[in-house]
């Protein structure tokens, strides 16, 4: 019991352990849920084609469903109808690679959801199309190479799950300064720096170590600078919606992550940092834009 007389020194709460049972009970459960993304992430570049497509279908209708729930606008019904249609059309148009036709119906598809959407909330419903279009395009973008579109998809992966991993555990054993604790309390600044350094370094070990064929790894090693910065900031971002709306998790469809949004915030930024850089290098594909560079 405590001793509440006066005078009585104060006990102090013992401080939480990063390795004690309350860190442990928050651990276990993320790395579970990590382990089974990661699973399915993994076998969608082994199979490639359209069940690549379809497992990132999967993830882009949860996001899509996340963040529409997230908006809490009127007719959601008719709203996720209108999201399902466009995910799944631009699903087989990128397993095409008809890219700017997938953008299209994403886009229409996009505004049927707004106006359904109502005031005060149609360009918050837009976004959540093009938030989870995006990701649908980009990696299908990534991966239509047949040269280099999985070792485009294993670097990404990489360098993005190689930030959120040292990034959490950076911050946590090394602490400091926040970055913003306004809108991501847990966030350090070495935290930050560790998971930009080793998400940089295990992208480029996995793209030049992982697959046949040179890779220049300077050059790839600032691109995941990058794009790991990008990562982060796809997170900031995430956080930021949430905030705005008022809520901690995206959803509970993951134990221990919150929901997909939460998982695949810095992917998602990633991904499409990533598809228009190689893009915009107008080389023979999108993945040939990362590594090509002599």
């Amino acid at each position: 019991m405590l001793n509440d007389s006066p005078g009585a020194p104060e006990k102090k709460s013992p401080a939480p352990s990063f390795f004690g049972l309350r860190g442990l009970a928050d651990l276990l459960p993320r790395i579970a849920s990590a382990i089974v993304l990661m699973a399915a992430a993994l076998i969608s570049v082994w199979q490639g084609g359209l069940i690549f497509n379809l497992i990132w279908l999967c993830a882009a209708l949860a996001v899509g469903y996340e963040w529409q729930n997230l908006i809490a606008a009127q007719y959601p019904r008719l709203r996720f109808f209108f999201l399902s249609l466009g995910l799944i059309l631009g699903t087989f148009l990128v397993n095409d690679s008809r890219f700017g036709l997938a953008c299209t119906i994403l886009a229409v598809c996009g505004l049927a959801l707004a106006l359904a959407a109502g005031p005060g909330r149609r360009i918050w419903a837009f976004s959540g199309m093009a938030y989870a279009g995006s990701l649908l395009v980009s990696v299908g973008a990534l991966d239509a190479s047949a040269a280099d579109g999985a070792r485009s998809i294993v670097w990404l992966y990489a360098t993005v799950w190689g930030t959120d991993v040292f990034a959490y555990f950076g911050g946590r054993l090394i602490g400091g300064p926040k970055l913003w604790p306004k809108i991501s309390p847990s966030k350090t600044w070495s935290g930050t720096l560790v998971g930009l350094f080793a998400g940089a370094l295990l992208g480029t070990a996995a793209a030049v170590f992982g697959f046949s064929g040179p890779v220049p790894a300077f050059p790839l090693f600032i691109l995941g600078l990058a794009t790991a910065a990008v990562s982060q900031g796809g997170d900031m971002f995430e956080s930021w919606v949430k905030r705005h709306f008022g809520v901690k998790d995206s959803s509970r469809l993951i134990p221990g992550h919150g929901g997909f949004m939460d998982r695949l915030d810095g992917f998602i930024a990633a991904a499409i940092f990533a598809a228009l850089f190689g893009a915009a290098r107008g080389l023979s594909s999108v993945a040939a834009g990362l590594f090509s560079w002599f």
